[in-house]
């Protein structure tokens, strides 16, 4: 029958929308749980049988008081409402997750309470609330049916009694992770105090026997509510199973408190609390206002009691970072609680993902799950965690709710300011008399029900609190509106006659119609002990909520000035929402403390805060959703209180100020109650129905329960007028009803790929549902591959994206590691989908580790290297150095050989960044998928890594990545030795190829310098490259902590020997590990004599950009150390007739000091080398060397080449003199000080024990004066010395005092910024 009537029709306004009773059906008898016949099909789905073929076996080694079996829906009431269909295979999985089970006189049978909820396809929930208890069974089929089973029980044990001390579960080891899992979770929890006498080897002489036991079976009623009440519910329960369970039958038929609850009992109005009547108490409930925190009933406190504060704090960071929670404990309703706690404390934000924090035992398959999730999952008493394999630990947190434990991914961020905001939390616990350790106390046993209840209690209490509430808003506040709806009442008549027939006094009924005062006032006043424990529970809660609350408002107090709103309309915006931002996340962070970022970083990138943004920018169209108008008001608020500039921010924490307001609201509500709702009443029943048995739950009457009242009650009525101002506004919102599709169409397709799957479906679990799940896993981790590597490309390519219309630019340093450790997250996900066999927490490594032992057990069968098979060699060329192996297995090795990484989940990782880096990610992971054989022995059918189509995308997404350049593997692993190799190149003449000195060399990073490398002298090394022409060098091999981004190259030599000058052409550089390749480019002589005279050169590097494998490598046209063209001499560099223009040289300069200032203006992450910017080919020191080029005396003196240093000397020899004679003394004295400078800087180069050479002096000036903000004030010093006119030709632009002071008016802006030099330029100078 469908509940069509106007009682049902106002269903959103109902407190409560069903009540069910679910328990074994005597008519079926003993079913299986179909958690047998799932896991039988994966298992042959596993093993590549039939799953169809698979025949349905008993299992008998189990005791049959310890197995499940299937539990059935008996009742529900009504049969459905049209605003929230009755879904019965989703309800009676739910109220009974582990199917029925069975206990004897013996065992324990306290009854148990828990929640459950409902995730609909719309995101909305339902909320369950059950109360499980124990029957006797009196089905005598039922009886012999387990006497049967345990009689094939015990002959099962007796013939492999001789296999005692090896049980049938341990010698039969689960090859799968979720068959062990499920393993782990069959046995039915048996808290009896009798079990332990059963012998190991299975003759249980307690098992069931039906002529001297008596056997009980479980049973649950359940309430099904649109709003979590979870206190009232759970009282109305008790309630109820204490009238089932009592000697004496309830006041009233139990069909009439249920029909109250259902039809009669509404929902209290936002910031009004409401009382109605249980069977023997009344029950209380509240509703929070507009403005406040939204409703949330489960008790935050024991939260914070079952795991502690700083454990808590954690598991809220991981759910906000949206890792894979899964929640852990024996009694389901704690696991609710945590789950409720946890979700609540979001606020504003919202889970977004998979969310069943009841995980029950047929859905196990969904731990297999490739997404975020939060599930829970009810542990068996005794079990061990170390036995329990999961799918998938590389990014999950498991938080053991009964040991007080979580276990936490690795790479894990903290929240901002933790400490304080632990501190703050501890404080608020206090005030309420509870530890923030949480788990030293003891922790508090499963909801139970007493059974026993006081007879005198029931009978003082039953109809006195039934008809005693003079503030009934339905009878009415004055005893004579009350006594004249009751008399003459037929219904009152049949009340009366049944009090009779009970034994229950109706006194206080004479007492009212006779006007005097009932008895017992107290309860309108003051509030019972349970009463005042909900109360203070409540005020904990919303306590502990408002310090969270305060947290977001005060982190994201000026979130709405990042919103990007560019949208002229709410469709066009639905329309594009996957090409736009809508959040400016480079300026966001660039404006937040800097404690905060690596926690903000992640966060802005999750789902939950994607949609609270969406929710923002629709607000422009819409209404504003509820925790988001909610949380404007608090920042509004706050303002008003805090005005502040939104570019101030501040890591000095601020503790909230709503503590005590938003308590005294909740306190006020109880105290004055704002509703009462209709009592209960006897209803028009069949008489003989329903006949009151102690200890069993009636049949009740499905007609009176079907549909509700008719609307002659005040409370249908005021629920049909407010439908019908809803009706009436209604023609106003229409357009946005009509977009509602659309909406949701491209919201589903926007967000991430968990939303579709929030909530598993329930009502179906045949193998064929079971994949249809899992192909919509494999196509969500395939778009999230595609919007991941789109996302890297698109950040990484900066400015040029922009151009390009792809949005935001600036990736910064912090900004890159998050998104690549997204990927390795993603990568970690697709290789846990569909897994046969688990071993160790990372999924992809232990892939790679199947894969290295098959590849070297072939390579020792076949005596042939690794590298002939799967490895490649880049073919040598004249870089002088020896191939590289390009290999899976090598870089694993690479990995492996670091001992700073501990766990698998480290190696996985680091191994993804090493690949990414190397540019072979792609190539790497097709090589590993390539070995079939294997894919199949370690993946399900329906895995994603063996859908081949979606496999060669999800490659094909991966190799866009080569496009850009990362250094995400030697930036992040800073500390590690890394092997390098030198070779240094000499020109290609065979008289300069050998020296007689002693060489060395020192490669400088970004991180470090490896010290000086003696190279061994005469050792030269021949190859030949590709096209057979032989080259020769000297190499050399070292090892050092990670240098980082390679700069520089310090190469020289001792000047011993006869053959000491020598010609280098470069010196090339290589990590061995990620390849990279760096070219210093020379081109100069190192000797005494020759050239400018150095010993010592530093040399400036660029990294040669590898291309495909048959080009080997090619070098960029980018800046390089100074060449040979340039260096010689001025002598020969006039002579080739290479004199560049006075304008080529002005615009040199101008781009040089351009591209420092721009330097400055990146991210410090982005910057780069500015070694290279002052040093390299283009950079400052060319551009000026050319400047004092130009002009410059050519005559030769006894055929000795002059440099521009020489030039300084001069002039500095001359100021000295000057100072002698007392000429400068007359001069100015800002003038005087910068002689003094340049005299100074000029004779602690010359003075340095370093041999550089004249051209390396100069660049050493150039960066010190450029450094110091020296060079603008010595340039018209130089310019003004009498020198100049014996060494400059006079159109030399060093004599050109216009162009001198626009040079000067140049390098005056480079003074605005902190130039900090590599120590390898500067070694040894001292003032």
């Amino acid at each position: 029958m469908s509940a069509t009537t106007s009682g049902s029709g106002s269903a959103p306004c109902r407190f409560a929308h069903y009540f069910i009773i679910c328990g074994i059906d005597n008519e079926t008898g003993l079913e299986p749980d179909a958690l047998a016949a799932l896991y039988q099909w994966l298992e042959a789905d596993r093993q590549g049988k039939d799953p169809a073929a698979v025949a349905a076996g008993e299992n008998f080694d189990q005791s049959p008081l310890k197995r499940t079996f299937k539990s059935k829906v008996l009742a529900h009431y009504p049969e459905n409402i049209e605003s929230n269909p009755f879904d019965q295979d989703a309800v009676n999985m739910l109220c009974m997750p582990k199917g029925l089970s069975f206990r004897t006189q013996r065992d324990s049978r306290a009854a148990q309470y828990h929640s459950f909820l409902i995730t609909r396809e719309d995101g909305s929930r339902t909320y369950g609330f059950v109360h499980t208890f124990y029957e006797e069974v009196t089905s005598p089929q039922i009886c012999s049916a387990m006497q049967a089973l345990h009689q094939m029980h015990q002959a099962e044990h007796n013939t492999s009694a001789h296999n005692c001390p090896s049980s049938s579960s341990s010698s039969s080891s689960s090859s799968s992770s979720m068959d062990s899992l499920a393993s782990s979770l069959e046995d039915v929890e048996s808290p009896s105090s009798s079990h332990g006498n059963r012998r190991s080897c299975g003759c249980f002489r307690e098992g069931y026997n039906s002529l001297r036991d008596t056997l009980y079976v479980s049973k649950a009623a359940c309430l099904i509510t649109p709003m979590p009440f979870m206190h009232a519910c759970k009282r109305f329960l008790s309630q109820l199973h204490r009238a089932v369970t009592s000697n004496q039958p309830p006041p009233l038929p139990l069909e009439s408190y249920i029909y109250n609850i259902l039809f009669e009992v509404p929902l209290p109005p936002p910031g009004r609390s409401l009382k109605f009547h249980g069977v023997y108490e009344p029950i209380l409930c509240q509703r929070p206002g507009v403005g406040e925190l939204p409703l949330a009933d489960f008790p935050l406190g024991e939260a914070f009691r079952l795991l502690g504060v700083e454990n808590l704090v954690q598991l809220f960071t991981c759910v906000l970072l949206e890792m894979q929670i899964l929640l852990y404990s024996q009694d389901y309703q704690r696991l609710m609680v945590v789950a409720e706690g946890i979700t609540t404390l979001l606020f504003p934000f919202q889970w977004q993902h998979v969310y069943v924090p009841i995980l029950p035992a047929s859905l196990l398959h969904f731990l297999d799950a490739p997404v975020p999730y939060l599930m829970g999952l009810q542990s068996k008493e005794g079990t061990d965690r170390s036995k329990l394999e999961l799918p998938q630990e590389a990014n999950l947190c498991f938080v053991d709710i009964d040991n007080h434990c979580i276990e936490l991914p690795e790479d894990f961020p903290q929240f901002p300011n933790k400490t304080e905001f632990i501190q703050e939390l501890s404080e608020v616990l206090l005030s309420f008399g509870l530890s923030p350790d949480g788990g030293n106390t003891s922790p508090a046993p499963p909801a139970t029900t007493q059974t026993s209840t006081l007879e005198t209690e029931l009978k003082s209490t039953s109809l006195s609190e039934l008809d005693d509430d003079r503030r009934n808003g339905n009878l009415g506040g004055e005893a004579l509106d009350v006594l004249e709806l009751l008399q003459g009442n037929p219904t009152l008549e049949r009340l009366q006659a049944l009090a009779k027939r009970t034994g229950v006094k109706v006194a206080r009924l004479e007492a009212l119609a006779a006007g005097q005062k009932a008895i017992g006032e107290e309860g309108v006043g003051g509030r019972s002990p349970a009463e005042e424990e909900e109360l203070q529970n409540a005020k904990l809660s919303v306590q502990l909520r408002e310090v969270f609350a305060a947290r977001f408002a005060t982190m994201f107090a000026d979130y709405e000035s990042f919103v990007i709103q560019n949208s002229p309309d709410l469709e066009s915006w639905l329309t594009n929402r996957e090409q736009m931002h809508n959040f400016d996340k480079a300026s966001f962070l660039s404006d937040q403390p800097e404690p905060y970022l690596p926690f903000l970083s992640h966060f802005i990138e999750t789902q939950m805060f994607a949609t609270f943004i969406d929710n923002k920018i629709i607000s422009q169209w819409e209404e504003k959703e509820t925790l988001l108008r909610v949380f404007d008001g608090r920042i509004e608020k706050a303002r008003l209180y805090n005005v502040r500039a939104p570019s101030l921010r501040s890591s000095i924490y601020q503790k909230c100020t709503f503590l005590k307001e938003s308590a005294q609201s909740i306190e006020q509500r109880l105290k004055k109650i704002d509703h009462t709702a209709i009592h209960p009443h006897l209803l028009n029943m069949k008489i003989g129905q329903g006949k009151y048995q102690q200890g069993f739950f009636p049949k009740l009457q499905a007609d009176v329960l079907a549909s509700g009242p008719t609307s002659n009650n005040r409370w249908s009525s005021r629920t049909c007028s407010t439908q019908r101002r809803v009706d009436r506004h209604r023609p106003q919102n229409e357009h946005f009803v009509l977009d509602n599709d659309l909406k949701e169409k491209y919201m589903q397709e926007a967000r991430n790929l968990g939303k579709n799957l929030r909530q598993p479906k329930l009502s179906d679990l045949s193998p064929a549902v079971i994949a249809q799940t899992n192909w919509k896993f494999v196509e969500g981790l395939l778009k999230e591959c595609k919007m991941k590597t789109k996302r890297m490309l698109v950040e990484k390519m900066g400015r040029e994206a922009v151009e390009l219309g792809h949005g935001e630019a600036n990736i910064t340093g912090l900004e890159e590691n998050t998104l690549i450790a997204s990927l390795c997250d993603l990568l970690e996900r697709i290789w846990s989908h569909g897994l046969q066999v688990k071993q160790g927490k990372s999924a992809l490594w232990s892939h790679l580790l199947h894969y290295q032992a098959r590849e070297e057990k072939n390579e020792l069968q076949s005596e042939s290297p690794v590298a002939n098979v799967q490895e490649k060699r880049k073919p040598e060329s004249s870089t002088g150095l020896p191939a590289l192996r390009v290999s899976v297995i090598q870089d694993m090795r690479h990995i492996q050989s670091m001992g700073e990484i501990k766990t698998d989940v480290g190696r996985a990782r680091a191994w993804i960044r090493l690949s990414l880096e190397k540019k072979l990610l792609s190539q790497h992971l097709k090589q590993l998928l390539s070995n079939q054989t294997l894919t199949k022995k370690l993946y399900k059918r329906y895995a994603f890594l063996r859908c081949e189509e979606e496999k060669e995308q999800f490659l094909f997404h991966l190799l866009s990545l080569n496009a850009v350049d990362y250094f995400c593997f030697t930036s992040v692993f800073t500390t590690i030795m890394i092997p390098y190799r030198a070779v240094i190149i000499p020109i290609k003449k065979l008289s300069n190829t050998m020296t007689t000195s002693n060489p060395w060399l020192c490669v400088s990073g970004e991180l470090g310098d490896s010290g000086v490398r003696q190279i061994t002298k005469n050792v030269l090394e021949m190859t030949f490259d590709s096209a057979f022409r032989p080259h020769t060098h000297f190499s050399i091999a070292f090892k050092c902590q990670n240098l980082g981004k390679l700069t520089t190259v310090q190469l020289g030599h001792d000047n011993s020997g006869l053959l000491a000058k020598w010609l280098v052409d470069c010196v090339m550089v290589r990590n061995e590990i990620s390849g990279h390749t760096y070219k210093f480019p020379c081109g100069r002589w190192l000797g005494k004599g020759v050239d400018d005279g150095s010993l010592e050169r530093v040399l400036i590097g660029e990294l040669v950009v590898q291309c495909n494998d048959d080009d080997g490598g090619r070098t960029p046209p980018l800046q390089r150390s100074p060449s040979q063209i340039r260096r010689i001499s001025i002598t020969s560099l006039t002579a080739r007739g290479n004199k560049p223009t006075t304008v080529q040289i002005q615009e040199s300069i101008g781009e040089a000091v351009n591209n420092i200032i721009k330097h400055f203006h990146k991210p410090e992450k982005e910057r780069g080398s500015l070694t290279v910017l002052m040093c390299g080919e283009g950079g400052l020191v060319w551009a000026l060397e050319q400047f004092f080029h130009h002009g410059f005396r050519t005559a030769r003196l006894f055929q000795k080449n002059v440099f521009v240093w020489d030039f300084y000397e001069r002039a500095v020899a001359f100021m000295v003199n000057a100072d002698h004679i007392g000429d400068i003394q007359e001069t100015p004295e800002p003038l005087s000080l910068t002689c003094e400078s340049l005299c100074r800087y000029v004779n602690a180069i010359n003075n340095m024990p370093r041999s550089i050479g004249k051209d390396g002096k100069f660049q050493l000036l150039v960066c010190l004066g450029t450094r110091d903000g020296l060079l603008p004030q010595w340039l018209p010093l130089l310019a003004e010395c009498p020198v100049i006119t014996r060494m400059y030709e006079e159109n030399a632009l060093l004599r050109e005092k216009l162009t001198v002071s626009s040079l000067v008016a140049v390098l005056q802006t480079l003074n605005d910024f902190h130039i900090t030099l590599e120590t390898s330029l500067t070694k040894g100078f001292e003032l």
